[in-house]
């Protein structure tokens, strides 16, 4: 079930775009994602781990991905709630292990293409990140704000938005154009 984000348990919020070069037409973003190489993964940034393809319980596909976002290790496990070749709406209750222990937030990622000519499409990647009620009272454990955890991880989810999404259009654009993961950017 979806947490509804408001300003007592919004995280961050980050939206990067970047151009492919190919037309809409050829562009699925639900069969990229969904069928994403480990290696290609983790080719798209440098605090990507790993990343495999299951499904949950009802058959619905699941993508589980592994990076670091700031000093946090996650632990992803992202449903796909809508999945088209133009848009994917993934919804994970993600483990996030610190030094300071583990405990769960909610991460919405949405990838978006939208044609731009008959040539070219926008990437947009938008992550937006929620406190749980597990984390809320895992901050009050600790005697840490909402506010403090909400801009490190502001910061740190864009830094991390800003470094794969064009790397993620990229390897859209050679999927697309090639049928291929592994060319090079």
């Amino acid at each position: 079930m979806e947490i509804q984000q408001t300003p007592e348990n919004a995280l961050s919020h980050s939206t990067v775009t970047a151009l492919i070069n190919a037309p809409i037409e050829k562009v699925n973003i639900a069969d990229w994602l969904l069928n994403l190489p480990d290696a290609e993964y983790q080719r798209c940034s440098t605090q990507h781990i790993g990343a495999g393809i299951t499904s949950t319980y009802d058959g619905q596909p699941m993508s589980i991905n592994v990076e670091t976002i700031g000093d946090a290790l996650m632990v992803q496990h992202y449903v796909a709630m809508v999945h088209r070749p133009d848009y994917c709406r993934m919804l994970s209750i993600s483990d996030s292990i610190t030094k300071n222990g583990r405990t769960k937030v909610q991460v919405l990622w949405e990838l978006k293409a939208t044609r731009i000519d008959e040539h070219t499409c926008l990437y947009t990647n938008a992550i937006h990140a929620t406190a749980t009620p597990e984390m809320l009272a895992y901050l009050n454990a600790q005697g840490l704000q909402l506010a403090n955890a909400a801009a490190a991880r502001q910061a740190a989810s864009d830094a991390h938005n800003h470094e794969e999404t064009p790397n993620f259009a990229k390897s859209i654009e050679n999927k697309a154009l090639t049928g291929q993961y592994n060319q090079p950017f």
